[in-house]
């Protein structure tokens, strides 16, 4: 009879391992199930993480034929762009009206939303287009001229070193009105005569008037952006300070 009591009260301890062991199971897979289900709905609603810090590529073009400016695309809800200091990242806070492509010879400038605040210029190569910010705030916008072949203009990051409204080139005995130097090897935004069919040695060229313009609000040590074909709508951001 002790026996049977014995082996009762084991059959029952296993059978209540076996049903906590089932029910933290049946819980395990409730709570993935779960998570996956919530990836799931992210992805759907396109709300995955790295969705918003994607920036797009802008096709290549002519300048003449359809350049392409800052896009002027609604911001985030979720995220509001904050002040941006020096060295972090920049926030596109508002862009020019520009209806159509910038044609060569072509600028915009407007410095009314553009209040006290750094001033960082943009440049794509593959747009053509050149822009000027102001605290955020787009303030200017023009083609450009740029280098091509074994002297191609360069990308990268590059603080303004030098400025100078009078400077001749030594090298190409060349003028180069309101030059804002980039390299030390001399690569340069400033003035010329942007028409179709013309190039730079590797400069940036604008406008003589637009140039005259830039000179005024640039200091040194702003930064300018090269890039080969991204672009930012309002609330994007690029780190001016990489």
């Amino acid at each position: 009879m002790a026996g049977r009591n014995r082996s009762a009260r084991k059959a029952g301890r296993q059978r209540l391992a076996v049903i906590g062991v089932g029910a933290c199971a049946t819980g395990l897979a409730m709570l993935l199930a779960f998570h996956v289900g919530q990836d799931l709905a992210r992805s759907l609603s396109g709300d995955a993480d790295d969705a918003a810090t994607a920036l797009p590529t802008a096709p290549a073009g002519a300048a003449d034929a359809n350049p392409i400016t800052l896009t002027a695309s609604a911001p985030n809800a979720a995220a509001a762009p904050s002040a941006p200091a020096a060295d972090t990242p920049f926030v596109v806070k508002s862009v020019l009206k520009i209806d159509g492509p910038i044609r060569f010879g072509q600028f915009y400038w407007d410095e009314s939303q553009g209040k006290a605040g750094p001033v960082v210029i943009t440049v794509d190569l593959a747009a053509r287009v050149l822009s000027v910010f102001r605290d955020g705030h787009e303030i200017g916008a023009t083609a450009i001229l740029k280098g091509y072949g074994d002297k191609p203009t360069p990308l990268g990051v590059f603080p303004i070193t030098q400025k100078d409204a009078t400077h001749v080139s030594n090298i190409y005995d060349a003028p180069m009105p309101w030059m804002l130097r980039l390299t030390n090897d001399g690569v340069s935004i400033h003035g010329s005569k942007v028409e179709k069919g013309y190039a730079t040695n590797g400069c940036v060229g604008v406008p003589d008037e637009f140039a005259k313009r830039l000179f005024k609000v640039a200091s040194l040590g702003d930064k300018v952006i090269i890039t080969d074909g991204k672009r930012l709508g309002l609330g994007g951001s690029i780190n001016p300070g990489a």
